[in-house]
């Protein structure tokens, strides 16, 4: 299961046991609730990035300085939503146990529950910087507690009160808007109150989620739920940049679609994130 993947994210082509990082695709969408398709996103984002540099101008820092391992995609199953969560959290308490850093691309978001299942239990004191278009916090979606629309209620179950700070959200029903209020933080996109959630968040372990539709769907239409009046793609460039002042320990890029953009924009998008979200270990 340690072998590196024949094909790899731009200049992730080290050992498993000289890796510090390690990454892995999540291809899983099988609770998406509008438009599937985010299953197909590793293997796009891998292809993809070698129209990148590996040299990021934006931190001044290069790609190759990093030991990353990709360890491919998990053989995650259909129609079960508790074994694919299963077998996510089985990875990566292994890859923790053996002292590495977990990045997961997904795969629709409930595939987050399962790496935050495996994270809180190395790190008791866990806080979620959740960045994302959608509030997520349903109890339950048409029934079903385990749903993309739920993924961060029950992470919340897991962290507990102020342990999840959300970031561009923008939908959801008035409910999980109460719900936010009582149990979350929300931070605004500006300069200062970045500064200061970043202030708040310092010394903790941080796992940090992003879905990509926290984005304009005019900058990334290739997602499985479009938002209009998000973010453009600097200003969230501009929030992960500045999120090497924190002690993360883990991290996600989800809900990337690439059956909706076949001009390959929003996978270009896709990619030039992971990229800056790896830099921020240098």
């Amino acid at each position: 299961m340690w072998n590196r993947n024949i094909e790899t994210f731009l200049a992730c082509d080290a050992e498993y046991a000289d890796a510090g990082i390690v990454l892995f695709g999540a291809p899983f969408d099988g609770t998406a609730s509008f438009r599937p398709g985010a299953r197909f996103a590793p293997k796009a984002i891998r292809a993809d990035s070698y129209g990148l540099e590996t040299y990021s101008p934006y931190q001044d820092r290069d790609l190759t300085a990093l030991r990353v391992f990709d360890g491919g995609d998990l053989e995650l199953p259909f129609g079960s939503p508790q074994r694919v969560l299963a077998m996510i959290e089985d990875y990566v308490s292994r890859l923790l146990a053996d002292g590495k850093w977990p990045l997961m691309m997904g795969g629709e978001h409930l595939v987050t529950l399962g790496a935050v299942r495996a994270v809180v239990k190395r790190h008791p004191g866990l806080h979620v910087l959740h960045l994302d278009a959608h509030a997520d916090l349903r109890d339950d979606y048409l029934g079903e507690r385990l749903s993309h629309a739920t993924v961060m209620r029950r992470v919340w179950e897991l962290v507990g009160d102020g342990r999840v700070t959300q970031i561009g959200i923008r939908s959801g029903e008035k409910r999980e808007f109460d719900f936010a209020r009582a149990h979350t933080h929300s931070c605004e996109l500006d300069s200062r109150a970045v500064d200061l959630m970043l202030e708040k968040l310092a010394g903790q372990p941080v796992y940090i989620s992003l879905d990509l539709d926290i984005l304009d769907p005019s900058v990334l239409p290739g997602t499985g739920t479009p938002e209009p009046g998000g973010i453009r793609f600097n200003e969230l460039l501009g929030v992960v940049t500045k999120l090497d002042r924190l002690h993360v320990v883990g991290g996600d890029v989800t809900e990337l679609s690439p059956p909706y953009d076949p001009s390959g924009i929003s996978t270009a998008a896709a990619c030039k994130i992971l990229r800056e979200i790896f830099l921020i270990f240098t």
